[in-house]
């Protein structure tokens, strides 16, 4: 079955960008002239997804005024001539139905997932994190698509990431089909680095079979009293073969601080309008340092 529907959990509270995220999701954050959740969005249409829901909380309401129609401004823009950013505002309304459900406590990325299952129905699907902004020639997403749909099995985006930041990610141990691609055999939340099995970190991209639901249901919860996704993925795992890509592409962690820092100056740079007079004042800059 053809996965055409993705789940976006975007009800967490971004305490890491307080207080900028006290009254505006993490999500809204502008990364140059688009926020963050829309590079998401437009990586999952270019993948070929058909259906969104965001699963939201309290102060979310500014993302689904985001990817809703915007008559007076719409009219604004015309009046003033300006058809280019005209079309770019009609764009977002228009590139992909999207759905809404409350998450209304914050029990975890698992319990977020659930909240979304009367949408989903008994279909496999995609989950990806607003905050995680992956540029590659070929989508993150389709890279996991492509291998769901050969495998016919859950399959996770994974990353070699520093043995020193591997606590901050969930981890898996894997038997490897090829360089980028393997089953995996075990996974671990947030591991201690002497405890963590590989330096493959989990990151915030999965096509999921619906038989992940019925775990979830009865899942206890893990680390930080939450609903680990990872934990009820590793019971999964023991009834169905699940298996990770190791994406190609640059990933910038939007959800630190750093990582935002990074992808504003590495995507300012690929910009036509502004990668020569920028470029010049970041090495104008490294000269004064």
């Amino acid at each position: 079955m053809k996965v055409r529907k993705a789940i976006f959990p975007v009800a967490g509270l971004g305490t890491r960008f307080l207080p900028a995220t006290k009254s505006s999701p993490k999500e809204m954050l502008p990364l140059i002239d688009k926020p963050l959740v829309q590079y998401v969005v437009e990586e999952a249409v270019a993948a070929g997804i058909e259906q969104i829901i965001f699963v939201t909380g309290r102060t979310k309401r500014s993302i689904e005024d985001h990817f809703d129609s915007s008559p007076e401004l719409e009219s604004h823009l015309e009046e003033k001539g300006k058809d280019k950013t005209l079309q770019a505002v009609r764009d977002i309304a228009d590139m992909v139905d999207i759905f809404y459900v409350r998450q209304k406590k914050a029990l975890g990325l698992g319990h977020a997932i659930l909240c979304a299952r009367d949408f989903i129905g008994n279909e496999p699907f995609a989950v990806l994190l607003g905050d995680d902004i992956i540029d590659g020639s070929v989508p993150c997403l389709r890279q996991l698509l492509d291998l769901y749909e050969h495998y016919r099995g859950s399959v996770l985006a994974l990353e070699q990431v520093p043995m020193e930041q591997i606590s901050s990610y969930g981890c898996v141990a894997v038997n490897r089909i090829t360089d980028r691609i393997m089953e995996i055999t075990d996974m671990v939340e947030k591991p201690k680095r002497e405890e963590a099995p590989s330096d493959m970190a989990i990151i915030g991209r999965y096509v999921l079979t619906p038989a992940i639901f019925q775990i979830l249901e009865k899942q206890e919860p893990g680390r930080g009293g939450e609903i680990q996704l990872t934990d009820a993925i590793k019971r999964l795992s023991a009834d169905e073969a699940v298996y990770g890509c190791l994406f190609e592409g640059v990933r910038h962690d939007c959800g630190d601080k750093l990582g935002f820092l990074k992808a504003t100056v590495d995507l300012a740079l690929k910009r036509d309008e502004f990668k020569q007079e920028f470029g010049d004042y970041l090495r104008e800059k490294m000269c004064c340092l």
